[in-house]
């Protein structure tokens, strides 16, 4: 028996195309999960956290240790200033800082902005808080957004605007001139901003992540998601965190208490470790392995008639496949994970608004270990036979 609200949505588009992979063995490149371990340097900080007597519930909003680590992180990449306190939250990962954040913040019949595509929680979370998403489509390749368009959907309705940069599925970095206009239309209509910034260490070929908290107006109206999941490969440990004003992370925490109420005692110790001894150096090797993985993907994606355009951020690429096969987003996914034993995923989940522009689709992740891609690059080099 499942809710009204989440009827319409199904089971996640991951579970199932991962459940396919395990069954016909196929390289698992449609999950965005590291086949790896991130810095064994953080495993033994969790373990000396876990020895050393670390192992009850935590504050609510995060182990003093790691609020104040992320608070002194965000003064030292980005300039930012929040008190560890009242400003910094802990979450079960981003996707729980997401749906804690819209559950806390937002009421029935607000309506939110959500740039298509779309990370596929946003929409289930809106529903649950009986919040009204209205979409903005970003097209392929470039993905480059219309102010326009953008201006167009805002009503006297609207209370917030969602931005995902880097970007999932696209691989997108908004550019300080979008990140502006984005700025310029919350300033003007008074608007709460969220931001799943989780990819923020990804980026590639000269792009920069601004945090839109960073932009004239915008500290005092952006709460900032992030997580150790993504910057640290440990995706299994569930550790994000949300930095904003304190009346927005009170709305979240409201909503995180009744949740999980605390994460991981030695998992945020460990955490803290990570980002207090490891960051600098770590995330430098980081990127260069990263960008290492996307030239050879890309690579080989186009050397067998995929197009796209190699992505500015994250580890996943969106491609377009129609020169290797003639069916849609879901049709290709099945035939090339059963027939070929690789495993991509349909983006369709990330479209609602124009449902049609995905069709044509696919989107691999890049976040495996090199002899996995290139056992996966044998495989893909078959459709060009």
């Amino acid at each position: 028996m499942i809710s009204q609200k989440l009827a319409p949505f199904g089971t996640t588009i991951f579970a199932e195309m991962t459940a396919l992979a395990q069954e016909h063995g196929a390289i698992n490149l449609a999950q965005g999960f590291p086949d790896f371990e991130g810095p064994p340097e953080v495993v033994e900080a969790a373990v000396e956290a876990l020895r050393g007597g670390e192992n009850q519930y935590a504050r609510s909003r995060g182990h003093p240790a790691l609020v104040h680590a992320v608070s002194d992180y965000y003064r030292k990449i980005y300039g930012l200033d929040y008190d560890p306190m009242d400003e910094v939250v802990i979450f079960s990962g981003a996707t729980e800082g997401i749906a804690a954040s819209l559950l806390g913040i937002l009421n029935p019949g607000d309506e939110v902005i959500l740039f298509e595509p779309f990370y596929d929680s946003y929409p289930p979370c809106l529903a649950l808080a009986g919040a009204v998403p209205r979409f903005v489509t970003l097209r392929f390749p470039d993905f480059r957004l219309d102010p326009d368009d953008l201006w167009a959907r805002i009503t006297p309705k609207t209370r917030m605007i969602v931005l995902n940069t880097p970007m999932n599925p696209t691989g997108k970095v908004f550019d300080a001139g979008e990140l502006e206009t984005i700025a310029e239309v919350c300033r003007e209509f008074d608007l709460l901003a969220l931001t799943d910034e989780v990819y923020e260490h990804l980026t590639f070929d000269g792009a920069r992540h601004i945090p839109l908290a960073s932009l004239p107006g915008m500290r005092e109206r952006t709460l900032t998601l992030s997580s150790a999941g993504k910057t640290f490969s440990f995706t299994g440990w569930k550790i994000g965190w949300g930095v904003g004003p304190k009346a927005m992370v009170d709305g979240a925490q409201a909503a995180h208490q009744f949740l999980t109420y605390a994460v991981p005692t030695p998992l945020q110790k460990a955490v803290a470790f990570a980002l207090g001894h490891c960051a600098e150096d770590y995330l430098t090797r980081f990127r260069a392995e990263y960008a290492r993985r996307r030239d050879f993907l890309t690579s080989v994606l186009q050397e067998v008639g995929f197009r796209l355009r190699p992505p500015q951020g994250t580890y996943f690429i969106l491609a377009d496949f129609r020169q290797v096969f003639s069916g849609d987003d879901r049709e290709f996914a099945y035939w090339l994970t059963r027939e070929h034993g690789v495993a991509a995923l349909p983006p369709r989940s990330f479209y609602h608004a124009d449902p049609e522009e995905p069709r044509h689709l696919t989107r691999f992740a890049f976040c495996k270990k090199m002899e996995t891609l290139e056992e996966a690059a044998q495989r893909l080099r078959r459709l060009a036979r």
